[in-house]
This record gives C-alpha cells, sequence and structure tokens, in this order.
C-alpha cells in the first residue's frame, strides 16, 4: 500500500506548529506580565497566526483538532490568572456562600473594613480583586455563584486550589459547546471545523479557561438550548436558556427573537397532520354533523380558520416558552431572594450602563460629543439612553427581520448583540466570547477579527506621558476601525458586489 507523501509533509506542519502553540502557551501562562506589552503582543499575534494556519491544515481532522484544542487548554492548569483580576471575587463568594453567608447582601469592604476574615484566605483574595471590586456587591447570578461554590470544594483551602477548580468548570463547558455546536453545524448542513473557530481560538483559551471568565459556561447552555430549539424540544430548549441567563444575563438581549421562530411554526418539529382517505375512520362530515355548536364545527374549516387557529397555537407556545425561562430563572434566583437583594442587584448591574466606561466605541463618540455642549461627562444621562436604543434595536429585528430559519434566527442574535456592544459604556475582551460562537453557525466573520485585534485594549493605558491614567483612545481608535471596516465590507460591501455580479 502506497501512501500519500503529501500527508507526512502536511501533518509534519501540524505538529511543528502545535509544538510551537504549546510553548508559546506556556510562555503565556507562566511567565508574562501584564505590563509586558510587547511580549503580550508578540505571544498573542503568534498564536493567532498558528491556530489559523492549524486549522486551515487540518480542517479534515476533527479528532486531532479536538485533542490540541483541550491540550492547550491543559497548560493553564497550575497557573494563576495574570490579565485580570475578577477571579479573587468568584473564590470569595463561593467561599462566603459555603459559610453561610448570602453573597449578595454583603461586599467584601463591609467585612475587610470591620477587622472580619470569614474565608480562608480572606486578606489575600480582598487585596487580589482591589478595592473597586470589593466595595460592590456581587452582581454573578446564581449558577455562576454555583460553579463557585463547586470550585471551592476542591481538595485544598489554596487559591491555586479553587483556581484549579474553576478552569476545570470552564474546561467542561467547552467540551459541551463542542459536542452541541457540532451537532447543531450537522444540522444546518454547515462544515463542522467552523467551530474551531471558537473551540481552538487562542482568544477563548486565554480569556475563558486562562483569565477563568465565565462566559464559557454561559455559551455551553446557550448553544444547547439552540440545538433543542433546533429538534423540536422547545420546553427543554426554554429551561436550558435560563440556566443560560443565571450565569449571565446577556442572553436576555435574544428574547424578543424568538418570536418568529414559534409564530412560524419552527417550534413543531412535525407538521400536524389530519387523518385522511382510507385511513380516516370517521369522516369530516360525520365529524360536522356530530357537532352542534356551528362556531366549533367551522373550526374544522380549510383555510383562514385553519391558520387563524395554527397562529393561536404557536403564540400559545411562545408565551409557554416564555413562561418556562421566567419561572426557572425565578427558581434559580429563589434561595437569594430578600428585599436587600432585589436592591443591591439592581443597582450593581445598573453600575455597567452608568458609571463605568472601558474599550467603548459609539459611546465615546457621544461622551466626546457631550462634554462639548456641556462640559461634564454625561455617562449617567447617555448610559440611561443607550438601553432604551438597544432594546428597539433588537425589537425592530424581531419583528421587521426575517428570523424564521435557525441560521437567520441566530444572524439576528448576533446583529444583536454586536450592536449592544457597538452602543455599551465598558466592553471588556472577554465579552466578545459569545458573538464568536455565533458567528461559527453564520456567513460573518467579522468577531474573528475582533477577536484577534481585541488585544488592543489590554494597551488602553498606554499613554506617552505617564501621569496621564486614562484610556489611550488612538489605540481604541485602531481596534474599532478595523472592525467596523470588516463589518462594513461584510454587511454592504460584499453583498452589493454580489447582487451586482
Amino acid at each position: 500500500m502506497h501512501l500519500n507523501p503529501t500527508f507526512f509533509k502536511l501533518n509534519r506542519a501540524s505538529l511543528l506548529m502545535v509544538l510551537a502553540s504549546f510553548l508559546f502557551y506556556i510562555a503565556f501562562a507562566y511567565d508574562l506580565l501584564r505590563t509586558d506589552y510587547v511580549k503580550l503582543m508578540v505571544l498573542y499575534g503568534a498564536l493567532f497566526f498558528l491556530f489559523y494556519k492549524l486549522i486551515h491544515f487540518s480542517k479534515g481532522n476533527i479528532t486531532f483538532l479536538t485533542y490540541v484544542a483541550f491540550g492547550f487548554r491543559a497548560v493553564f492548569i497550575l497557573a494563576i490568572p495574570n490579565l485580570s483580576q475578577d477571579f479573587y471575587r468568584f473564590i470569595w463568594d463561593g467561599r462566603i456562600i459555603l459559610e453561610g453567608f448570602n453573597p449578595y447582601l454583603y461586599t467584601v469592604e463591609s467585612f475587610i473594613s470591620r477587622g472580619e476574615f470569614p474565608v480562608a484566605y480572606a486578606q489575600e483574595l480582598y487585596a487580589g480583586m482591589g478595592r473597586l471590586n470589593a466595595g460592590h456587591f456581587t452582581n454573578y447570578p446564581p449558577v455562576n455563584q454555583l460553579c463557585f461554590v463547586i470550585a471551592n470544594l476542591f481538595p485544598g483551602q489554596s487559591i491555586l486550589s479553587s483556581v484549579i477548580g474553576l478552569r476545570l468548570i470552564i474546561i467542561a463547558a467547552d467540551f459541551g459547546t463542542l459536542y452541541f455546536g457540532k451537532k447543531l453545524l450537522e444540522k444546518l448542513k454547515i462544515p463542522v471545523y467552523n467551530i474551531f473557530w471558537y473551540i481552538l481560538n487562542p482568544f477563548i483559551i486565554i480569556e475563558l479557561t486562562g483569565n477563568l471568565h465565565f462566559e464559557g459556561v454561559m455559551i455551553f447552555f446557550l448553544i444547547w438550548s439552540l440545538y433543542l430549539l433546533y429538534i423540536g424540544k422547545w420546553p427543554w430548549a426554554g429551561v436550558v436558556l435560563a440556566l443560560s441567563i443565571s450565569v449571565k444575563l446577556i442572553p436576555l438581549i435574544f428574547l424578543p427573537l424568538f418570536y418568529q421562530w414559534f409564530v412560524s411554526g419552527k417550534s413543531t418539529k412535525t407538521p400536524l397532520k389530519f387523518p385522511r382517505g382510507d385511513n380516516c375512520s370517521v369522516s369530516a362530515n360525520e365529524v360536522k354533523q356530530s357537532v352542534s355548536n356551528n362556531e366549533i364545527a367551522s373550526s374544522f374549516s380549510p383555510g383562514n380558520d385553519m391558520k387563524k387557529v395554527s397562529t393561536a397555537l404557536n403564540l400559545a407556545k411562545l408565551i409557554t416558552f416564555y413562561s418556562i425561562i421566567t419561572i426557572t430563572t425565578i427558581l434559580l434566583f429563589a434561595p437569594f431572594y430578600s428585599n436587600t437583594f432585589v436592591n443591591n442587584y439592581t443597582e450593581t448591574v445598573a453600575l455597567w450602563f452608568q458609571n463605568f466606561e472601558f474599550n467603548a466605541s459609539l459611546y465615546y463618540i457621544g461622551r466626546e460629543i457631550g462634554y462639548l455642549f456641556t462640559g461634564y461627562n454625561e455617562i449617567a444621562i447617555i448610559g440611561k439612553i443607550t438601553p432604551i436604543i438597544v432594546v428597539l434595536f433588537v425589537l425592530t429585528l424581531a419583528f421587521f427581520r426575517k428570523n424564521k430559519s435557525m441560521a437567520q434566527l441566530i444572524t439576528a442574535m448576533l446583529f444583536a448583540l454586536s450592536f449592544y456592544y457597538f452602543t455599551a459604556t465598558t466592553v471588556h475582551p472577554w465579552y466578545l466570547a459569545t458573538l464568536l460562537i455565533l458567528s461559527v453557525f453564520t456567513k460573518y466573520k467579522f468577531p474573528l477579527v475582533w477577536s484577534f485585534v481585541i488585544i488592543l485594549s489590554y494597551l488602553a493605558y498606554i499613554n506617552i506621558n505617564k501621569a496621564d491614567k486614562s484610556e489611550n483612545l488612538w489605540i481604541i481608535a485602531i481596534e474599532y476601525v478595523i472592525v467596523y471596516g470588516v463589518l462594513i465590507w461584510e454587511v454592504f460591501i460584499k453583498k452589493a458586489s454580489k447582487l451586482e455580479a
């Protein structure tokens, strides 16, 4: 038997790329300071280039790519995150629950300021998360809190032991995303290797597995829910979507977009069929004769009446779907409920709209316009207006854009979330994970490009004047010029060129 020598050439090239990537990931995980900007950029650029080439060379070998993707994640197992300090709060919340406290009712500062240290390594956790984080109530939903608790059950009381627990949960979620993502891609007749634009992406490996952000768990439930919806198990899809919301609130923005899916009858996997011909034991005339109420009898007539009945049934399913999501979410929050909890949680969530600002795009333009007219930062006003604009945009997508197929639905979700991030006051790098996974099921690649240039946001505080602690808006501008450029090309120019052809 003669083997094609090209196989060995491609295989050797792939193995060399994997080996180089392993070395770069080791350097990234164990020998990188966030302030070492040159090293950060070089490592990330090299990893992204190798990731792109690796998929190009090995997209036909799904098993190989799977082993490689999770092998890269294994590199980070013993690493303390070096680009984010949020994990200290995750560990604190999990440990405070295990001590019998409701994490939504107490700030970290409230304990430390009184000289109380209710959990192991309390002072280290407080110092790690920083005063800003410690001074606010937690905003992580209940399923996320459950993950924090489970991570702290990992053997050992050290910070590293909890980090390992958090990391294993996130890696397990990525396995689930890979499993259901592949199945959904197969159903949609999209190349299965597309899932590796997410699973193998250095951005995902570094931000989720490396820096311990739980968008990965939220995404697992979201993709599982979409798969269940596609195969017709919409009640379970509602339950799983509620789990996704209870990890991160972001999926709430997608709820209006399901309207057309249900109204068009897509929620029913198998169309309703009525017996006809010889297989029908009772004829339509006999049924009508046995019904004395003319209104009921008219429901058997064809045409508009049947359409009305079908539409009513589909709307009933939609309402039931929303009810399942609402009830499940309420039940998940119920163990933490109190009037104080409601006030603390809503105020903390509102901070993201009216107090914090980082790596924004359209908001920064609006902020500068506000400075011109008033001389003040108008974030409090802009932060109240932008959610309304986002809601109106999502409703427009829900009612006026065609979202009847799963591909159309996911595309609408992609643009709804993109619009939200384009108008948001705060866009942390890990937020893009949801955009990236949604793009896997569409023809759009601007989230993939954004996952590469988002590394520029870590350079935002580089200023020529070292005394200047504000963001370097030139760096932010470069990031968004690239992202908007690709978006405009894909949505308008590329589409127009196809129509002309």
